[in-house]
C-alpha cells in the first residue's frame, strides 16, 4: 500500500479492492395529506396513509412551533421516512393491528437550511384492546460510523476520536461518525468524508467494507442504537490498512474537526486488543461485534 503524508491530512490507500455491499430496498407506498390552519386555532394537518385509508391522521403543532417550522417538519425526509417505516414489511401498521391517530410536533432544530432534529409525539393504539403505545420520537435519521484498523509493525491499532458530548456531560472516546447531510443515501461517501473531517485521514471508497450489510435482510442492514426513543439507524463500515509507525505517532493526539461548527476533536490511536474496554461508546462495541463475527464467519474480503 502506498502512503503519502501531506499538510492537514493523511492519505491512506491500499491495494485492497472491495465492492461496496449495497442492500436492496423495497419500494415504499406513497401517502398524501391536506393542510389547514386558522389564526385562532393550532396549526393542523390531515394526513391519510394507504394502510388506514378510513382513519385520517391529525398532525398538530405544539405551542411555540411556528408555521414555517411546522411545514418544514411535515415535508422533511425525517418525517416522511418515519411514515414509510410504519408501513414497511416489518412496520407497526403493516399487520393492521395498530392505528395511528395523531402526531404532535413538539420541536424542530435546523442545521442551516436543512432540518437536523425533529421531536414529536405519536398516538398509536392497539385496535383490539385500545391500549396506547408509548410514542415519543426524537428523529435524526440515518448515520454512519467507521472502524479504522491500522496494522503497524505487528500490532493492530484502532482510531478513535475524543469529543465534547454535551448530552452526556462528558468527553467521549468514540468511532468517527456522522449524520447523512442529504436525502441521496450516500452512506459510504458520507463515511469517508466524516473520517477525513474528524481524523484528517483520507480513505479510498473501494477499501470500505459495509459490516452492517452482513446482517439478515429483515433488519434493513443497519443498527438501531436507541430504538426506544430515537429513529437513528447506523451503517457500520470497516477500513483496514498498513502504515508505518510514524503515521501512528502523527495521528496520536492530533486536533481536528470543523472548528467553525463547534467540533473540538482530538484523535486517539489505541491497540485493537484493548479497544473493547477503553470506551462505553455503543458504536465501538457494535463495530467490534460485527467485525469479529464477520471475520469468524469468513465473510470479510481477503487483504492483499
Amino acid at each position: 500500500m502506498s502512503l503519502l503524508s501531506v499538510p492537514q491530512r493523511l492519505l491512506l490507500g491500499s491495494s485492497l479492492s472491495v465492492s461496496i455491499l449495497n442492500q436492496t430496498r423495497k419500494p415504499r407506498r406513497p401517502f398524501c395529506f391536506n393542510m389547514s390552519s386558522e389564526s385562532s386555532q393550532p396549526l393542523t394537518h390531515s394526513l391519510t396513509l394507504p394502510t388506514q385509508l378510513g382513519h385520517p391522521i391529525q398532525i398538530i403543532a405544539a405551542p411555540g412551533v411556528s408555521d414555517s417550522q411546522f411545514r418544514t417538519a411535515i415535508e422533511s425526509s425525517l418525517f416522511k421516512q418515519w411514515l414509510k417505516n410504519l408501513e414497511s414489511e416489518n412496520g407497526i401498521l403493516a399487520t393492521g393491528s395498530f392505528l395511528l391517530k395523531q402526531v404532535l410536533v413538539q420541536g424542530v432544530d435546523m442545521f442551516g437550511q436543512r432540518i437536523g432534529f425533529l421531536k414529536f409525539k405519536a398516538d398509536i393504539f392497539e385496535k383490539e384492546t385500545g391500549q396506547k403505545i408509548p410514542g415519543i420520537v426524537f428523529a435524526r435519521g440515518p448515520a454512519v460510523t467507521v472502524l479504522i484498523l491500522l496494522s503497524s509493525e505487528g500490532e493492530t491499532y484502532a482510531v478513535l476520536t475524543e469529543q465534547v458530548r454535551v448530552p452526556t456531560g462528558r468527553l467521549v472516546l468514540e468511532l468517527p461518525a456522522g449524520m447523512l447531510d442529504d436525502d441521496k443515501g450516500d452512506f459510504v461517501g458520507t463515511a469517508v468524508r466524516e473520517v477525513e473531517e474528524e481524523t484528517g485521514i483520507h480513505l479510498k471508497l473501494g477499501d470500505m467494507v459495509d459490516l452492517t450489510a452482513f446482517l439478515d435482510p429483515s433488519t434493513g442492514g443497519r443498527v438501531f442504537p436507541s430504538p426506544g426513543g430515537c429513529d437513528e439507524e447506523i451503517s457500520v463500515f470497516l477500513y483496514r490498512g498498513c502504515v508505518g509507525k510514524e503515521i501512528i505517532t502523527q495521528l496520536q493526539g492530533k486536533e481536528t474537526g470543523l472548528r467553525e461548527n463547534g467540533e473540538l476533536i482530538k484523535v486517539h490511536v489505541v491497540p485493537y486488543k484493548e479497544l473493547w474496554r477503553m470506551t462505553a461508546d455503543a458504536k465501538v462495541l457494535m463495530a467490534i461485534a460485527l467485525y469479529e463475527m464477520a471475520k469468524g464467519g469468513g465473510l470479510l474480503p481477503l487483504k492483499t
